[in-house]
């Protein structure tokens, strides 16, 4: 009985001495400030719809305001390359993104729910480098028009859940912060396909520079197209896929270095398209 009482005593007084911690003034008789909350992250820049509420189409950013550049990579795989994948061709690049990192050069990787399916770590680790942002390239890599080098074609009704899909496939790869941009598979739109993607929020992301190096096997002539078609405010389009553009990361040894000398910046594709919205571009 003695013993239970000494316990109550003591739980009693540990407590009153917690509240008391709880509600101790700090010096000079000022309040202890009240922990804040954690900053909410900031939200994705994103451009207004068009015309009749129809996806917007990011191309470049502004060409004054500085030499800026955005370098993005497709990590391209149609839903039904999961064979070609287990037989041993490779739609990755893990060297072309470590040369990014070694060089230290922001980039967009827009990619297939599928890719991010099938090789999720990689998925992971890019989602979650500030280096890098991963946007969406639809689910399938399937085409939202007809005849689009040689791509299966969705329907309308289809093309909503192509975007949402790939999104919930970045969630599952653990990518924490997939950013509302959206690249059409082989870029090729029309009125119909702005029209089914409207609901979504999304900011369709073209370029205005072709790398070239889709099967390309001339890494000096991807890294000269690059370089002569860049200027301020320029997206750059190249690839993220070993098997289909094996060229790429030897381009870009060449490509970083002389756009660094010529003064440009490289930037992700949200700082692109956040200078558009506050330069009022539609």
């Amino acid at each position: 009985m003695i013993a239970s009482v000494r316990r109550v005593i003591t739980v009693c007084v540990l407590g009153a001495a917690l509240a008391a911690c709880g509600t101790a003034q700090a010096p000079h008789g000022g309040r202890t400030a009240a922990p804040s909350a954690p900053a909410s992250p900031a939200k994705p820049p994103t451009l207004a719809p068009g015309p009749q509420g129809l996806t917007p189409v990011f191309t470049s950013g502004p060409r004054t305001g500085g030499r800026t550049v955005a370098l993005t990579f497709d990590a391209d795989m149609t839903a039904d390359q999961g064979p070609r994948a287990a037989g041993g061709e490779h739609f990755d690049n893990p060297q072309l993104i470590a040369t990014l990192r070694s060089l230290k050069v922001p980039a967009t990787v827009f990619m297939t729910g599928r890719w991010a399916e099938q090789y999720p770590i990689q998925a992971r680790g890019i989602g979650r480098d500030p280096l890098f942002e991963v946007a969406n390239h639809s689910y399938s890599h399937y085409a939202f028009t007809d005849d689009c080098y040689g791509l299966p074609t969705i329907g309308a009704e289809r093309m909503r859940t192509e975007v949402e899909r790939a999104y919930a496939a970045f969630r599952r790869a653990g990518v924490r912060d997939a950013k509302p941009y959206f690249r059409f598979p082989g870029g090729c739109y029309d009125q119909r396909a702005l029209r089914a993607l409207s609901a979504t929020g999304v900011t369709a992301v073209q370029w205005d520079v072709v790398g070239g190096d889709a099967f390309a096997t001339d890494a000096d002539a991807v890294a000269r197209q690059v370089l002569d078609g860049v200027r301020p405010g320029s997206v750059v389009v190249l690839h993220c896929t070993r098997s289909a553009a094996p060229t790429t990361e030897r381009a870009i040894r060449a490509i970083v270095p002389e756009l660094r000398r010529q003064g440009y910046r490289f930037v992700k594709v949200s700082e692109l398209i956040r200078t558009a919205a506050s330069d009022g571009r539609p």
